[in-house]
């Protein structure tokens, strides 16, 4: 097995290969999982709800805080919706797919897995796009476990699935994952870089170059960073919709919910 290697999800569903890959390298990549049809619906979906929250001048939902910037006509966008699919019908539909809960395979033999749509931040949106006056161009690298490592003192297995929005060539930057990384210890997981703030290549980084349609299924504990593109305005435009599949206690949020700790560190992330 080669870590850049790529699948198609068929009637078969998630296989038993499927299962050796992701143990071995911490992450699996579907190619065309979602047609066209259905990717010009969500994009549409998702450009009905920015509308819609800009209108209203909503600056959190459920405690989370949401990410405005400017493309690349100097048009007020969000870089970062939460719990998307709690607010359009259409993305909730999608994941209400047969082969959407097929994944959970992925979480082990864990009895309580469940897409997180009201949990942690449901589903979110990415809108990374490089000009001058965008919020929203790279993120650092972290893992996504350490949330619950801050929050619950307890680390859940938990997998983050991306739907891509846009194709994701290397000139976008994109999400770049240290294969492997998954089975690290918890001291590796907390310190083996700075969370965030570091954006540096790592020679043993693989690039996930992904095309609209795409799905991606990576371990809470992998290690991996969105690089910054290196082509600007509406050529390094890059959607990704992220969302949780989780175990361990069911924490809901709610209107009532306040902001989480580790969205101070996001809001300085450009």
């Amino acid at each position: 097995m080669e870590p850049n290697q790529k699948f198609v999800y068929t009637d078969a569903g998630v296989t038993a290969e499927h299962l050796q890959f992701f143990d071995a390298f911490g992450f699996i990549h579907y190619k065309h999982f979602f047609t066209p049809a259905q990717i010009q619906r969500a994009i549409q979906a998702v450009e009905e709800l920015e509308a819609q929250w800009i209108a209203e001048k909503k600056d959190k939902v459920f405690g989370t805080p949401i990410k405005y910037g400017k493309d690349e006509n100097g048009r007020t966008v969000i870089h970062r919706f939460a719990f998307a699919s709690l607010h359009h019908p259409y993305l909730h539909e999608m994941l209400q797919d047969p082969r959407i809960q097929e994944l959970k395979k992925f979480l082990g033999d864990v009895p309580d897995a469940r897409i997180a749509e009201n949990e942690k931040d449901g589903l979110v949106i990415n809108h990374y796009i490089n000009t001058g006056e965008s919020e929203f161009t790279k993120l650092g690298w972290h893992t996504d476990g350490l949330r619950d490592l801050v929050l619950n003192f307890k680390l859940y297995p938990m997998l983050n699935v991306g739907i891509y929005l846009d194709d994701s060539p290397v000139e976008k930057g994109g999400l770049r994952v240290l294969p492997g990384t998954h089975k690290q210890g918890l001291y590796q997981m907390m310190f083996r870089k700075k969370y965030f703030v570091d954006n540096t290549p790592d020679p043993d980084e693989l690039i996930i170059e992904a095309e609209a349609g795409d799905l991606t299924v990576h371990s809470g504990r992998i290690w991996h960073r969105v690089a910054l593109a290196t082509v600007q305005g509406a050529a390094s435009r890059r959607r990704v919709m992220y969302f949780p599949i989780i175990s361990g206690k069911y924490s809901p949020k709610s209107h009532r919910s306040p902001t989480p700790i580790y969205h101070r560190f996001l809001r300085m992330i450009k």
